[in-house]
């Protein structure tokens, strides 16, 4: 089912699928959540609910896109929790969608019974990977640097990244980007108390090894890690039904 949902001055474009407990998916900077269509029917298939909301400036979603902080943007995935009246949900957000999840978590911590960090980033990463993505998802980039850098950046050797020339949207990762600079980074980092799983790819850039444990070693037991094979930054379209399992199986523990 897909809908228009209201939350204030904001519309949020969003896809509800299946029956049980709800999980929110939200997709990496200037993506849209159409990213997870596999790992959503994986879910689905698992007995779970799993809710998609469209980030602002993605497809249907709208809102104050200057002036906004990631507690906007978590408010707007309270409202989709609220809609679905049977939460608290388990929030998943693939790599900056990880930021508003746990900003979600820390300002509304009765909606929120756990936190996936899918394919998260460090706690501080270099300058130049923040820029190649911006450059990723430019349509004035040419077709061939693109490539290049969607290869070196999200996908593993030997993934295809050509699906990911598409389903970019600039306005939203300029929200995106303004929001985040507007907050600190301490007030969502640790995801208020909530559990979390700390989901990577082996191949990470924006991850490296010795970066793996940063989290677990600041936050303590309520973070789990697990590392996925053969995969990057992107992971979702290069290892979904991995994805999807490790997912179940930390959910069926919570």
């Amino acid at each position: 089912m897909r809908m228009l949902l209201q939350n204030g001055a904001s519309t949020i474009d969003l896809i509800d699928e299946g029956d049980g407990k709800p999980i929110v998916l939200l997709p990496s900077a200037g993506r849209d959540s159409l990213d997870f269509d596999v790992v959503a029917a994986g879910l689905v298939a698992q007995g779970c609910r799993v809710l998609r909301p469209q980030p602002r400036g993605a497809l249907g979603s709208a809102g104050p896109m200057t002036g906004i902080t990631l507690h906007d943007l978590a408010d707007d995935v309270a409202a989709v929790i609220r809609h679905a009246d049977g939460g608290p949900a388990v929030v998943g957000g693939h790599a900056f969608g990880n930021w508003v999840a746990r900003m979600t978590a820390a300002d509304h911590p009765s909606l929120v019974r756990g936190v996936v960090l899918i394919a998260a980033a460090a706690k501080s990463i270099p300058a130049e990977l923040s820029a190649g993505v911006t450059a990723c998802g430019d349509p004035a980039t040419p077709r061939a640097e693109r490539l290049l850098l969607l290869q070196k950046l999200f996908f593993a050797p030997g993934h295809d990244p050509a699906a990911w020339l598409e389903g970019w949207h600039p306005a939203a990762r300029t929200c995106q980007r303004a929001a985040s600079a507007a907050t600190a980074q301490s007030e969502w980092w640790g995801a208020g108390r909530a559990p979390i799983l700390d989901l990577q790819a082996v191949m990470d850039p924006f991850k490296p090894e010795q970066k793996r444990h940063e989290l677990r070693d600041e936050l303590g037991d309520r973070v789990q890690v697990e590392v996925i094979e053969d995969a990057s930054h992107a992971l979702i379209p290069e290892q979904p039904d991995a994805v999807v399992t490790a997912m179940a199986n930390w959910i069926a523990g919570l």
